[in-house]
């Protein structure tokens, strides 16, 4: 199994906006750390280093390079061109993430390693010669990082991985968390009060304390 630099884009002021409705931003803000931390973890279990790609320095001792006036595209691949090793770019919304289902994709025999996430995103995504590839996030970017590596000639698998599928974004996304996490992002919505619920045989959450 390969050793690889994990890149974790990270916005650390205002982000997962969909979750205002149970968090306000502060909230927001300490809750998206406690995942990316959660992230950080699992890449570290799996042998790989982990760099953060943030939108700006926040304070933590985690090896950071921040974008600068570039969207996330632009900025990773700056980064591809000059990587010297094999490159896991790894979503940091993804608190389930442990060592077992990283090191499922640092073990694929191809070129390339694609973990989807929902709506056609794209969660996690593995290079060994990233000098060889480019990403297009956003707008169905797993699709176009399929097509991608067609058009570069690389070999490519599509791993399918409950754990880095599933993407936090949503008030309903936090249920998994509740029921599969076992981190610090789950720690964190239990000590605000965040529950379980059972309502016509569908699990939903609820908290309890704040109005």
């Amino acid at each position: 199994m390969m050793r690889a630099t994990a890149i974790i884009p990270f916005k650390p002021k205002n982000p997962k906006s969909r979750l205002s409705c149970v968090l306000d931003e502060a909230e927001r803000e300490a809750f998206a750390e406690a995942m990316l931390l959660d992230v950080v973890t699992a890449v570290k279990e799996a042998d790989c280093q982990p760099v953060i790609l943030g939108t700006e320095l926040f304070d933590s001792e985690l090896v950071q390079v921040t974008i600068k006036d570039v969207g996330l595209s632009d900025a990773l691949n700056e980064y591809l061109t000059c990587a010297v090793t094999s490159v896991l770019i790894i979503m940091a919304d993804l608190p389930l993430a442990d060592e077992t289902s990283i090191k499922r994709v640092l073990e694929t025999k191809k070129d390339i390693a694609i973990v989807p996430g929902r709506g056609g995103g794209t969660n996690v995504i593995l290079l060994k010669d990233p000098k060889r590839f480019h990403v297009d996030y956003y707008g169905g970017s797993f699709l176009k990082h399929i097509r991608i590596a067609e058009e570069c000639g690389l070999s490519y698998e599509v791993i399918d991985s409950f754990r880095l599928h599933t993407d936090i974004d949503e008030k309903d996304d936090l249920v998994e968390l509740l029921i599969h996490g076992t981190g610090k992002s789950r720690s964190f919505l239990e000590e605000r009060g965040f529950r379980l619920t059972t309502e016509n045989g569908r699990v939903g959450i609820e908290r309890i304390g704040k109005s």
